[in-house]
């Protein structure tokens, strides 16, 4: 769902009831489209997180804490100079608009006391984050936008602020019922989520759709089915929800715990196929909804050159094994070529120079039948023979060769799948840092340019704990993996990994014998933390870790294993999220 206007007006309402008169501690920016303000509000921190990312804007109370950057970024350099000690004085919903105005009371560099604002616009692409004096004026915004940007509207130093230019729509929250009526009356027959959508400005795709669905019970239905009092009466239900602050933050989620929707009303139209649940409050709703996508898009800007590396590296080595599995296919020849020479041997009495083939029998066979052996007519007939025996020794030696080079790629690529998939497990720098040091010490050292290899700090592993009590260790990467299989790991825990895929080494505390709910909430994270989240019924492989070896020189992260188990489990993300320490 689009963080629409009714989302915003959710925000607002949950945030005027939290954060007023907070004291503003700290100012981080921990991305380049993302503040986050650190408020003391009584006896609670709060953490206020305003994102303009292109993908998932949005603001909230969260409980994420994010690695910042050594040194901090300009903007937000600017935003502690103006707003460090500063308490909130007001959230306002700038109209119907997807945009908040958060008030400052603050004191200027003279000393005196004075009104600073943040305005935090979540319009996809167009997002940002402005910083205003007290006349509503541009201090700096985190995205600056001159006349070459748009010649609509510029947000420069010293502007005015002012909000986007309005839609020829009608605002949702004031539209009466004969304006409603006129707007039904005038449009041609279509689907009713879309009629709403093109005449009523600030509401999402599934915000209409939802009216829709309260009004006909189904989400598709056109106008000419729904009718004009059914639709303005689920309009109405929705809209009067809004203009009265009756708010619910509730999450659609499949199966599996994977969110896929999130709605300040119930939303109905979803079926037995999906979870609907009701969240405390907003700041978790979004927490839940946006916390992997955020962490996803995030590690995928850092380490957008790792995927440039690593997608060259795929390429070129499924390019090479199918090179050398056409190779290794030519050597299925090799036998007739030892035939040909031998033939030609047996029958050199009766072959003479110049011939370009010759019938011969083929005494190997019970019925000797003939065989056309093709002839060099510029070589000798002993020459042809040993230009057959040539390709044959050629060929056999090939066929060797070519296996162990096509089972040496087939090698690197299935290491390369598990940097790929440790990559969707990184959360910090320091992650992605020993993800880069590990390429470096694997031999990609002169494809990584500017990196030098660095000393790394003690791997922080992911820590959960069983519902009966057991501690349980992942590894985020393969140099994690093998810190944890080799070094951390006591003999009588217990080592579990996705079968025959890449995924985290993850180890369970051994002593007294787990429970059979331990070794399914293990097998259930080690499934989830793999390439195989996504399925269904993922078989999971585990045993002691006094049978797991890694053999001398092999790459990091491969280890073998014996006498083990195999567990089906379905990856549970609300599961695995629960178990979680932080």
């Amino acid at each position: 769902m689009a963080f629409d206007a009714g989302m915003v007006s959710a925000l607002v309402h949950e945030l005027q009831g939290s954060i007023i008169d907070a004291r503003v501690e700290k100012v981080n920016q921990p991305e380049k489209d993302e503040i986050v303000l650190l408020l003391h509000a009584g006896r609670q921190n709060l953490r206020l997180v305003l994102s303009s990312g292109s993908n998932n804007p949005h603001f909230n109370l969260t409980s994420a804490v994010k690695e910042n950057p050594i040194t901090a970024p300009m903007f937000c350099m600017l935003l502690r100079k103006h707003l460090t000690g500063a308490r909130v004085v007001s959230v306002t919903q700038l109209g119907f608009e997807r945009a908040v105005e958060f008030g400052f009371d603050c004191f200027d560099e003279m000393g005196f006391r004075t009104t600073k604002y943040i305005v935090a616009e979540t319009m996809g692409k167009y997002s940002n984050i402005i910083l205003l004096n007290a006349e509503k004026n541009v201090v700096s915004a985190l995205k600056l936008i001159d006349l070459a940007a748009s010649s609509v509207r510029q947000i420069l130093p010293g502007f005015p602020y002012e909000l986007p230019p309005t839609q020829k729509k009608l605002c949702p929250l004031t539209a009466t019922e004969e304006e409603f009526g006129r707007a039904f009356d005038s449009s041609p027959d279509m689907p009713a989520d879309k009629f709403i959508a093109a005449n009523f400005y600030g509401l999402a795709a599934l915000t209409a759709r939802e009216m829709v669905c309260r009004a006909c019970g189904t989400t598709d239905a056109l106008l000419s089915v729904c009718g004009k009092e059914r639709l303005w009466r689920g309009f109405a239900e929705v809209r009067d929800r809004i203009n009265s602050s009756d708010f619910e933050p509730w999450l659609v989620s499949e199966p599996n715990g994977k969110p896929v929707e999130y709605c300040f009303v119930e939303p109905i139209e979803y079926g037995s196929d999906y979870e609907v649940r009701r969240l405390n409050s907003f700041g978790e709703l979004l927490d839940e909804y946006f916390g992997r996508r955020d962490r996803a898009e995030r590690i995928r800007q850092r380490t957008s050159d790792i995927f440039r590396l690593l997608t060259n590296a795929e390429q070129r080595l499924q390019k090479k094994i199918a090179l050398q599995r056409q190779d290794l296919a030519a050597c299925a020849d090799k036998d007739r070529y030892k035939l040909w020479g031998d033939l030609i041997t047996a029958n050199i009495w009766r072959l003479e120079r110049g011939i370009e083939s010759a019938e011969l029998e083929n005494y190997y066979s019970d019925d000797c039948a003939p065989v056309t052996v093709r002839l060099d007519k510029r070589l000798t007939p002993q020459a042809n023979a040993q230009r057959y025996y040539k390709k044959y020794n050629k060929s056999k030696t090939a066929e060797v060769e070519l296996a162990k080079q096509i089972k040496l790629a087939e090698g690197e690529l299935e290491y390369i799948y598990t940097v790929f998939d440790s990559l969707t497990r990184a959360e910090s720098e320091s992650d992605i840092l020993e993800i880069r040091d590990e390429l470096y010490r694997s031999g990609y050292a002169s494809r990584m340019k500017n990196y030098s290899q660095k000393k790394l700090s003690a791997p922080k592993f992911m820590e959960f704990e069983t519902t009966d009590g057991r501690r349980v260790l992942v590894g985020k990467n393969n140099h994690q993996n093998d810190q944890l299989t080799t070094k951390i790991a006591a003999k009588s825990d217990y080592w579990f990994h996705v079968k025959n895929q890449p995924g985290s080494h993850v180890i369970l505390s051994g002593g007294d014998e787990p429970t059979d709910r331990d070794f399914t909430e293990a097998a259930t994270i080690a499934a989830y933390y793999s390439k195989a989240s996504e399925g269904e019924n993922v078989a999971v492989d585990y045993t002691l870790v006094k049978n797991v070896r890694k053999p001398g020189g092999s790459k990091p992260g491969f280890v073998t294993y014996s006498t083990n188990y195999t567990a089906y489990v379905t990856p549970n993300e609300r599961l695995v999220t629960s178990l979680r320490k932080k």
